[in-house]
Parts: C-alpha cells; structure tokens; sequence
C-alpha cells in the first residue's frame, strides 16, 4: 500500500461544481418558503383562475384566457426574478449571509450566477404549471416558442438587475416594502390582467416603457396575436436589462 494512498487534497471544488450546489441550495430554498411560494406560485395562479372564469374585466374579443395567460406569464417572471429576489437577496445582506458567502471559495460573480440560474429554475417550474391551467382553462396560443423563450430571458434579465439593485442599496425592510409595493402597482397598471388601452393616452404611454408592460405585451402580441417577434417590445426589455444588471454591479453593497 502506497503511503500517500489516503493523503487528503484540499482545495476547492471545481467552478462548474460550485455552481450547480449553490444554485440547487437556492432553489431548494426558495421552494420552501412560504411567502415566496405565495408570490410566485398562489397569487399567479389564483388571478389566471379567477379572471379566467368570473368576467370581471373587459378584456376584448375571444376568450377572457387568451388575453390573460401572456400577462400571468410575465407576472410570473416579475414575481420570481424581481420581488422574490430581491426580498430574499436583501435578508441575506442583512444577516450577513452574502458576506460569509463573499468570503468563501465561490467568486461572487458566481454567487450572482447561482442566483439567477435559481430563479430560471423556478421560472420553468412556474411556467409549466401555468401554461397546464391555461390549458385547461382553454387557453389557445399561438406564435413560435423562439420568440417567447426570448422575450422571457429578456424580462428575467431585467427583472433580475432591478431586484439586485434594490437588494443591493436599500435596507432589508425597506426592500420587503418596496418590493411588495411595485408588484401590486405593476399588478395593477401594467397590463398583466387590466389592457393598457383602459388608461389615458398620456398615461398610457409611460406605462408602455415598464418592463412589466413591455413583457405581457410582448408576450400577447406573439401568444394571442401571432406576432413573429415584438421587436419593440424586446428592445424595451433590453435597456431595462442592461440599465438594470450594469447598475446592481456596480451599486450593490455586501455589507
């Protein structure tokens, strides 16, 4: 038997490695928590149900769904990349849990990574779970499945640098209110369940530019419409996503 048979080698583990555990630990934790699981699984849900079914808002012609399940989508997208995250990443700021990470052997950069591959996760799972309700509910889409993989990277990548800007800058209690403040005016005012054609003109167009508005917009026009790709659409999301991750960078504090 050769002596060093047994000899320990420590080190860290590869990158790649690092990765994968840190981001199935997120989701894990995501998954179990209660509040979140209310953002991004219940309250989505609850709304495609129950606007689908009670006519309550005049969505146009063709079935309430259709106008509908784009809209929840893209809340799904909001609700998982941008409220959730930005809540759970300001409590671990606070409690000094990304400082310890900070120190570890996971570059923060792919901390970050872990992070936002966390949230694609959830992402399909909320995907597949609502798209199975609309079904049901009747929903009929159309359009190419190219273009909404695209426009939802685009809203994730938007979402994402806008919840770890304020996870990033604000404290922890005043991200929980913030945050839980802009989904319900986003709920409400960017086009999710009410159309933006119900609001003034003036009004109307600002709210056109939030990337909420521009995701369930773009999402209706290629889902509902057959739009080939709302580049538009697409292009409002990508200066939020770029505005949004270039200023987390170089803002976000870990203490």
């Amino acid at each position: 038997m050769s002596g060093g048979t047994y000899t320990p080698r420590p080190g860290a583990a590869p990158l790649p490695r690092m990765i994968a555990a840190q981001t199935a630990l997120e989701t894990r934790m995501l998954l179990r928590n209660g509040e979140q699981l209310l953002l991004t699984v219940i309250i989505p849900t609850l709304l495609l149900v129950l606007f689908s079914a009670v006519d309550i808002v005049d969505t146009g012609s063709g079935a309430s769904v259709d106008f509908l399940a784009p809209g929840i989508l893209a809340l799904a997208v909001m609700s998982t990349a941008f409220t959730g995250q930005a809540i759970a990443t300001g409590f671990e700021r606070r409690y000094g849990v990304l400082k310890r990470l900070g120190a570890s052997p996971l570059p923060r950069w792919a901390l970050m990574t872990a992070k936002t591959l966390s949230v694609l996760v959830t992402e399909v799972l909320q995907i597949v779970l609502l798209t199975a309700i609309a079904f049901a509910l009747g929903w009929s889409p159309a359009g190419g499945p190219l273009s909404v993989l695209l426009l939802l990277v685009l809203g994730t990548a938007a979402f994402s640098g806008l919840g770890l800007l304020m996870a990033g800058t604000l404290k922890a209690e005043a991200t929980l209110a913030a945050a839980n403040l802009v989904f319900l005016l986003l709920l409400v005012g960017g086009g999710v369940i009410v159309p933006l054609e119900k609001f003034p003109g003036a009004v109307q167009a600002v709210l056109g530019l939030l990337p909420v508005s521009a995701l369930s917009e773009g999402l209706r026009d290629v889902l509902q419409h057959g739009a080939s790709m709302p580049w538009a659409q697409a292009g409002i999301l990508a200066v939020w996503a770029v505005l949004g991750l270039g200023a987390a960078a170089k803002f976000f504090r870990w203490e």
